[in-house]
């Protein structure tokens, strides 16, 4: 048999297996495995695996289910849950030594930064196009620049702008990181979903 002919007779049945549970979204469930395996990465940058150990994917892991899910609790509530249980399973593993409770110290600040780009996500990546997320990117990497520091400053006691601001050049050069990181993931994130959904036509958008 021909590799065309194969490869039509295994998108069809793909599509009909999508398509034959409707009481489950196929869509949500692939753009939550998504999120899923990108999170699991995230231990990757704590075990000193290459470029895994520089780039984070939390950035983009807030952009792509903003991007994607909708409704308003979806966009937040799908990408904080699956960062909530990475950062479980991490603080009782590779960064028990740091654990405050069952999360670490400070971790209100990163899930307010988190929340607030899953909402840039949303507001800025309305149409799927290159130009749109490259905003996006910039849009996240501020974000957790200004809102993490501020977290830094209010947990140590030391809330003065000669304070914060010292703080936000210090962390210049991670935050190049977390602009490269949230850069390289979103594209292979968004270029992975947009590639499957035009293959599947079960995981296109109701209209």
């Amino acid at each position: 048999m021909q590799p065309v002919v194969l490869k039509l007779i295994f998108d069809s049945f793909i599509n009909k297996t999508l398509m034959s549970v409707p009481q489950i979204n196929p869509r949500g469930i692939v753009l939550l495995l998504i999120i899923v395996a990108v999170a699991a990465l995230r231990f990757a940058s704590f075990t000193g695996m290459g470029p895994l150990t520089v780039f984070t994917p939390v950035g983009a892991m807030a952009l792509f289910g903003g991007a994607y899910f909708k409704g308003n609790l979806k966009p937040l509530l799908f990408p904080l849950l699956t960062l909530f249980l990475s950062d479980v399973v991490l603080a009782f593993t590779v960064l028990a030594e740091h654990r405050v409770g069952i999360l670490y110290a400070g971790w209100v600040w990163t899930y307010a930064a988190f929340a607030l780009m899953a909402v840039a996500g949303k507001l800025i990546i309305r149409n799927i196009t290159i130009r749109n997320i490259a905003i996006a990117v910039v849009a996240a990497t501020c974000i957790h620049w200004l809102v993490s520091d501020l977290g830094g400053c209010v947990q140590d006691n030391q809330l003065s702008m000669t304070v914060y601001v010292q703080r936000l050049m210090t962390a210049l050069p991670y935050e190049w990181r977390f602009l490269g990181g949230t850069a390289i993931y979103s594209a292979l994130m968004f270029g992975a979903f947009e590639w499957l959904q035009r293959r599947y036509s079960a995981l296109q958008p109701a209209h």
